[in-house]
């Protein structure tokens, strides 16, 4: 097997992860994948490039002497293409461009209508990535000017050295997502306990998420059984009552589903608009705030939410 610059890559972040699920996350890969290449790589070698701990991994003096001259060509690959992208942009955008990533949020569509009344003649492109690290990256090498993301409480993002940030909100409690016909779905606020023999559904590639959620479970004493998968088969097995999952507070009302905030808030994420520092972000984020407002306004349980913990997004502007 010839090494290639993807190999490095998957390398240098096994090294900075200290892990290989840690690592498997931030690349979009699952961790069986990542550890297959990883032996694919080091039996091409020769010799294993990292301990396997139970702690995690640790590079050996191999893995040491291999990812010194790595990271280079990574960093290299990185800037050769971040330079062509730009270039190649420039060469197609004749006017003002704004260039925005963002995780899944419901306030998305209502931001870009905005954005684009507020800022007629700009050129808006739109990513949509359930890895808020990948965003921050793509900021970073000036792919993406801005990146509304948000940050699972008790799992911190890696905020890159010298980028910008304004706090949307610093606390927005997640709900929960139930059958109509659940027991619990007849309560105003749920209680964690009241799931315990439910199945819970995440997303293990959004970063934080199933930290998150596993963290709030061990905390309550609870070991229910976890599902894995994306949004749209949570929302469907939801539906059918065979799981209950994390969701949105400004998830809109549904005749099939129930939402419902958690007893105490545990489960919690950030907000953040993250920027390289040349970016002119008033607009973006006066824009973002009243669509935020506006789909907080559509809930009308999260709406309380916000009026009960006297939230400025709760106020009329």
């Amino acid at each position: 097997m010839e090494l290639e610059v993807r190999h490095l890559r998957a390398l240098c972040a096994i090294a900075d992860a200290g892990s290989l699920h840690q690592a498997a996350r931030r690349l979009g890969v699952s961790q069986p994948s990542l550890t297959t290449q990883l032996r694919r790589i080091e039996n091409s070698l020769g010799a294993e490039l990292f301990s396997r701990e139970r702690t995690g991994c640790r590079p050996t003096p191999l893995g040491r002497a291999v990812l010194s001259r790595a990271r280079p060509l990574v960093e290299g690959m990185s800037a050769l293409v971040t330079h062509a992208l730009a270039e190649a942009d420039a060469t197609r955008s004749r006017g003002p461009r704004l260039r925005i990533g963002s995780t899944a949020s419901r306030v998305i569509g209502s931001w870009l209508r905005r954005l684009r009344v507020a800022l007629p003649g700009t050129e808006i492109s739109l990513r949509v990535d359930v890895s808020a690290h990948a965003l921050l990256r793509s900021v970073e090498a000036g792919r993406l000017d801005v990146a509304f993301v948000h940050e699972v409480e008790g799992c911190p993002l890696d905020l890159p050295a010298g980028l910008d940030q304004r706090v949307l909100l610093d606390r927005e409690p997640q709900f929960i997502s139930l059958s109509r016909d659940h027991p619990a779905a007849r309560r105003r606020v749920v209680e964690l306990g009241d799931l315990a023999g439910d199945r819970w559904m995440v997303d293990p590639t959004v970063d934080g998420e199933w930290d998150g959620v596993r963290r709030v479970l061990g905390a309550a004493g609870l070991d229910p059984p976890v599902l894995h998968g994306d949004y749209l088969t949570a929302a469907s097995l939801v539906v059918l009552g065979e799981a209950v999952a994390p969701c949105q507070p400004t998830s809109g009302p549904r005749d099939d589903m129930a939402i419902r905030p958690l007893r105490d808030d545990p489960l919690a994420v950030r907000l953040l608009l993250v920027s390289r520092p040349e970016t002119d972000t008033s607009v973006v984020y006066a824009e973002l705030e009243e669509a935020y407002r506006e789909a907080a306004r559509r809930s009308s349980g999260y709406y309380e939410w916000l009026l009960r913990h006297r939230s400025p997004l709760a106020r009329t502007p």
